[in-house]
């Protein structure tokens, strides 16, 4: 058996793992615009034409590691936005994407100084899921991160969910999670999770009391 799942077998009513969303909760953007509310102003570049040229067309094979960030993103900027590279648009992306939520990880510090290990469960591209472990250093606060680029799939798909129990080695009831989108609480409840919408002033306690055994 793996450590995460020892642990558990001697509590088995407290979670072996507690799986943890990026955006919208470990980072939380005080614009409800997001990073590119002022990317116009900022690089001049229109937000219509950056989701037109880049997100609508590759984002899908980007997220889901199909194709390198760079690679579809070197030719949208060749056209909508020539005077910015590559290393600027991922910059400014990654730095202003980039506010933790210190009061919610002080939280999670508590519970995993409790015993339970804390896990990523995110959708992200490799560049930024890189950015997010290493220069955010989430890597000192979490013990793993499971990807949408990493495992071919991404949430609410039950092929993300499946993917991360295989690489923890983990039932489904031993894992419990955390997310701001309701369709991926619903469908990590429907793997047998033990799932609850994430909102900003909610505790960890409220929403998971198993956390508290």
């Amino acid at each position: 058996m793996t450590p995460l799942l020892v642990g558990w077998a001697a509590n088995p009513m407290k979670p072996a793992v507690l799986m943890v969303d990026v955006d919208g909760v470990v980072v939380r953007h005080p614009d409800p615009s997001g990073w590119t509310a002022r990317i116009e102003e900022d690089l001049g570049i229109p937000r219509p034409a950056l989701q037109a040229r880049f997100f609508e067309p590759c984002w899908d094979d980007v997220v889901h590691g199909r194709a390198a960030l760079r690679d579809r993103l070197a030719p949208a900027l060749a056209e909508i936005a020539p005077h910015v590279s590559c290393n600027q648009l991922i910059n400014y992306w990654f730095e202003g994407d980039a506010h933790l939520d210190e009061t919610l990880l002080l939280e999670l510090a508590d519970v995993r100084a409790s015993g339970v290990p804390l896990h990523l469960a995110t959708v992200q591209e490799h560049e930024r899921a890189s950015y997010l472990w290493n220069t955010l250093r989430l890597r000192d606060r979490f013990d793993d991160m499971h990807y949408a680029a990493q495992l071919g799939a991404s949430k609410p798909s039950p092929d993300f969910y499946a993917a991360v129990e295989q690489r923890v080695a983990l039932p489904a009831s031993a894992i419990a999670f955390i997310d701001d989108n309701e369709k991926n609480v619903e469908a990590a409840r429907a793997r047998g999770w033990s799932a609850a919408l994430w909102t900003p002033g909610a505790t960890l306690s409220t929403l998971i009391p198993e956390l508290k055994d």
